[in-house]
């Protein structure tokens, strides 16, 4: 496959970070020169508008969340993920739309209408060829965060757990109407057995 686009998915404290890292090394030693963002983030834009949806004194409605990160990502898309692809590079994304179909759709209750219309804006109709959910309940997912964090919270971990759990159900229903797309996998298994899924999911798609 020449173009692969990758998304992992997951509550905070589903441990991310750690596949990421994993899955990166396995492409690498692959042959592989994988580029690795975030979300929102990755341009100057996206850069900034993470400090504002990050800062818990920073106000904001539900709408203007969704579009604020709905503007980061059309500038990630046409600057960073597009050109990388079309280099035949594999791209994986630490949060993509399921993000806010979850968080804000779910999560802070905005209509798939909204969502979905906002998304075709800023996507041009992008999708990940994969998507792998960490699944964790929200109260091991939140402990979790705050350990790793030390107990700080940023604007959308501070959340409350009826919140997350909101958000949780919501990845869980995502994953259920596109199986095909989705690889889920319980966040609590060893972290060798969760990277060893992802890299037979991944090689397979590679190689098909």
């Amino acid at each position: 496959m020449e173009k692969l686009l990758i998304s992992l998915e997951g509550i905070d404290g589903s441990g991310k970070s750690t596949q990421l890292d994993l899955l990166s090394k396995m492409l690498q030693s692959q042959g592989r020169n994988p580029l690795i963002l975030r979300e929102p983030g990755g341009t100057t834009l996206g850069e900034r508008v993470r400090g504002i949806l990050l800062d818990g004194s920073v106000e904001r409605s539900a709408i203007a969340e969704l579009l604020l990160f709905c503007s980061a990502r059309a500038e990630l898309i046409r600057r960073v993920i597009l050109p990388t692809l079309d280099e035949g590079r594999v791209v994986i994304l630490d949060r993509f739309i399921d993000s806010t179909r979850a968080y804000q759709g779910y999560g802070l209750g905005l209509g798939a209408t909204v969502i979905d219309a906002a998304l075709r804006i800023a996507t041009g109709g992008l999708t990940p060829a994969l998507t792998i959910l960490l699944d964790i309940e929200a109260t091991t997912g939140l402990r979790r965060a705050a350990s790793a964090s030390n107990g700080v919270a940023d604007a959308i971990e501070g959340r409350e757990l009826a919140f997350m759990e909101r958000v949780r159900q919501g990845y869980l229903a995502l994953a259920e109407r596109e199986p095909e797309r989705f690889l889920t996998i319980p966040a609590t298994k060893p972290h060798e057995e969760i990277a060893q899924q992802i890299n037979e999911r991944v090689l397979k798609l590679l190689n098909s």
